[in-house]
């Protein structure tokens, strides 16, 4: 029994490191076909008559459906133009704590703000990445050029000519996304930081009404000057200021008695 297309194509992409477009299906497949063929005009008649990109579309489709079932720990995604298996997101910590060398993958702070600087402002210039986070990024772009997730596209129209970063390929395929449209706009970490504030505002807002419930009911109960204990300690006060003015007195007259004796 022979494969069926999906398979087909499901073996090809599990056995590819890096995402496979759809027109490296058709190249690759139709190729494999047409060489089955005896005559190079059998051959060219396959190639125009044979299997179409809709077909492989169609196909990539039927295993995007198959995968996102959840007895499946990974899935077929789209990401930078082509289609690669992922580990789906649950699965991520375990399989990470396994396989994955933690020093090789993990970027360092300045890394990633000098990254998302040529993210969103590429292509740009080393200086005006320096210009824009206040430090020198030599490392930094030296460290995500050697990971690949930076290119060298060209040199700027400007005096000395400095070379020109953009993100790579494989920027697209690290994040797991399948173009820069899907980055964060600008605005949407405006909204963020916004809401960020609004629930500290909140907090803040929670934690003085509970200061001020607190002192209130610490004044009802008479810990503080004003309420019942207050009004006892001021009472018994008095009390001890009468009896010591009126033991005084008492001990006064016996002394003139005694003076007339």
């Amino acid at each position: 029994m022979e494969p069926a297309l999906d398979q087909i194509i499901e073996s090809i992409i599990f056995v590819s490191d890096q995402p496979v477009t759809v027109r490296f299906l058709h190249q690759v497949l139709t190729q494999q076909e047409a060489s089955t063929k005896e005559s190079e005009e059998e051959q060219e008649e396959q190639l125009t008559q044979g299997l179409t990109t809709k077909e492989i579309e169609a196909a990539l489709q039927t295993l995007l459906t198959k995968y996102q079932d959840i007895s499946y720990p990974f899935e077929i995604k789209k990401v930078s133009g082509g289609y690669q298996f992922y580990t789906k997101r649950a699965f991520y910590p375990f399989v990470r704590k396994a396989v994955v060398n933690k020093n090789k993958r993990k970027l360092t702070r300045s890394a990633l703000e000098t990254l998302s600087i040529v993210a969103y402002k590429q292509p740009i210039t080393k200086a005006e990445v320096e210009f824009i986070r206040g430090v020198n990024c030599d490392y930094s772009i030296q460290k995500l050029l050697e990971k690949n997730l930076l290119s060298i596209i060209g040199r700027a129209d400007a005096p000395g000519r400095p070379l020109l970063y953009s993100t790579s390929p494989f920027f697209m395929e690290y994040f797991g996304i399948a173009d820069m449209t899907e980055l964060p706009k600008l605005k949407e970490f405006e909204e963020m930081q916004e809401d960020k504030m609004g629930e500290f505002r909140q907090i803040t807002q929670n934690q003085q009404n509970e200061t001020t419930q607190g002192e209130e009911e610490a004044v009802l109960e008479g810990d503080e000057p004003g309420g019942e204990a207050a009004e006892a300690e001021t009472t018994q006060s008095i009390q001890e200021a009468v009896s010591s003015d009126a033991g005084e007195a008492e001990q006064g007259q016996r002394s003139e008695g005694t003076d007339q004796g």
